[in-house]
């Protein structure tokens, strides 16, 4: 087998897969993680989800300002809590679960990590398609019907570059990224706070609607981003401290999410109105003066692109984990493919924050069991995983029967369950949600995030302690 590290230096395309890290590419430093995820989080998207709180689940400024620091508080421990096991084991978190799903039933918790990221993916698309259009329509270039498709196609070839040339490049654009797009939603801030009506909707909503806006929360990001802690964090060194992994990992996703969902919030406030199109992503930002116009636009479209790029770097690891046969290039490359065909399907499609809430809040049903099993396996385990048993997919310590570990993955599907039953996210409403609202089921509040945790968790930990060291692969 070729050595990866050659790979890249050869053909200046990162190479490298779920295969364990090599110790001569192991480099840089946790702080190296602040800025990686700084540089992911700090775009409109994350602006997106604090106006969404605003506007779609009828919260006050102030509540919608506790959601968001009650949900990230609750978030970004556990994207730590995810990244301390890649310096140790030098693989990715999807390969890591093979530790209590076994290789087969891990495949199917990579596929549906493959579909979470690649949504992202083409919502982010989305995002920079209307951001670069509204730009050219600054400078009189009308943008429709084929070129919209030209647009899009455009667009997605070139945001998969990003994870092609690969994970150093990443880690730089990134680096790179959080320092232009902090300044620019500073002077955003500024603009925009004088304005800030705090007075709108000053009676706010119900306690069901302020829990289903604090699992929109925790689901839009450190718990969506849990998935991917380690498949970046696998490149330090093996004796890198996991305080210091797990402390830059977290406030690298905390400080932008807390800041720039304040200030959607504080946006919505001063958009919100008979006169704001919400099929439209960039309406709530269109109240910018017009001289920030096109430095705004080129931001938005610049920074969505290098998180995409974070996204389609991981999505195309957990594809490899579901069992699919192909270097990761030939992956991106069919990702970002399938990423433009939904683009241009979305684009046609109305109200932006109502389908980015609904697909957000459906998410939960299937983070909250896998995030659960996870970090008690790790517990459970003390950290310490069999490093050939996680790369052997044809039997091992993790084999279980027939290539799946009964207790993780009956308690993922259970734990799946009492989530469903338990969630709205908008277009689903589970029985017993429902049933909590039985006179407007539509405002039920979103309990699938402490269902699934206590479903999963409860059920793993009875079903491995039965016979913890047939179950945990431990010698």
């Amino acid at each position: 087998m070729s050595d990866p590290a050659a790979l890249e230096t050869s053909s200046g395309i990162d190479q490298q897969g779920i295969d364990l890290v090599p110790t001569n590419r192991r480099h840089g430093k946790a702080i190296d993680l602040f800025f990686l995820w700084a540089g992911t989080t700090t775009n409109i998207f994350t602006v997106s989800y604090g106006a969404l709180l605003v506007i779609l689940f009828g919260l006050s400024f102030w509540q919608a300002i506790a959601a968001i620091v009650v949900g990230n508080l609750i978030a970004y421990p556990l994207l730590a809590l995810a990244s301390l096991q890649g310096p140790k084991t030098g693989t990715t978190n999807m390969t890591i679960s093979r530790s209590s799903l076994g290789p087969q039933g891990g495949r199917a918790n990579g596929l549906f990590s493959w579909l979470m990221l690649l949504g992202f993916e083409a919502a982010g698309l989305v995002l920079v398609y209307y951001a670069i259009a509204a730009l050219l329509g600054i400078f009189g270039v009308d943008i429709s019907g084929v070129t919209q498709v030209v647009l899009i196609v455009v667009l997605g070839l070139i945001q998969m570059l990003l994870p092609l040339i690969g994970y150093n490049f990443l880690m730089a654009a990134q680096k790179f990224a959080t320092i232009i797009f902090a300044c620019a939603f500073v002077i955003l801030a500024v603009l925009i706070l004088p304005k800030v009506n705090i007075a709108t909707g000053e009676v706010g909503a119900d306690i069901n609607a302020m829990i289903s806006a604090i699992s929109l929360v925790v689901v839009s990001g450190g718990v969506s981003w849990a998935c991917s802690g380690s498949n970046f964090s696998r490149y330090l060194p093996k004796e890198t401290s996991p305080l210091s992994v797990g402390t830059w990992a977290a406030l690298g996703g905390f400080v932008p999410y807390l800041l720039l969902q304040s200030l959607g919030a504080a946006m919505a406030t001063v958009a919100v109105g008979p006169d704001v199109d919400l099929s439209d992503p960039l309406a709530v930002p269109a109240i910018l003066p017009a001289g920030f116009s096109v430095p705004f636009l080129l931001l938005v479209g610049i920074g969505l692109m290098v998180q995409n790029g974070t996204n389609l770097y991981s999505s195309s690891l957990n594809l490899q984990t579901a069992g699919i046969p192909a270097k990761r290039p030939v992956v991106v490359v069919t990702d970002s493919i399938i990423c433009i065909l939904i683009t241009i399907f979305a684009v046609a499609q109305s109200s932006f924050y109502a389908l980015l809430s609904a697909f957000v809040g459906s998410l939960s049903i299937w983070l909250a069991p896998w995030i659960t099993i996870y970090l008690v396996d790790w517990v459970m385990r003390r950290g310490n995983y069999d490093l050939a048993g996680l790369m052997n997919d044809k039997g091992g310590v993790y084999w279980g029967v027939g290539g799946v570990k009964l207790p993780g993955f009956v308690s993922l599907i259970a734990g799946m369950i009492g989530s469903a039953l338990f969630a709205n996210t908008g277009y689903f409403i589970g029985p017993i949600a429902a049933a909590i609202s039985p006179q407007h089921p539509e405002y039920a509040p979103d309990l699938a995030i402490p269902a699934g945790i206590v479903v999963s968790g409860v059920l793993f930990i009875a079903l491995t302690i039965t016979n913890k060291k047939k179950n945990l692969g431990i010698a």
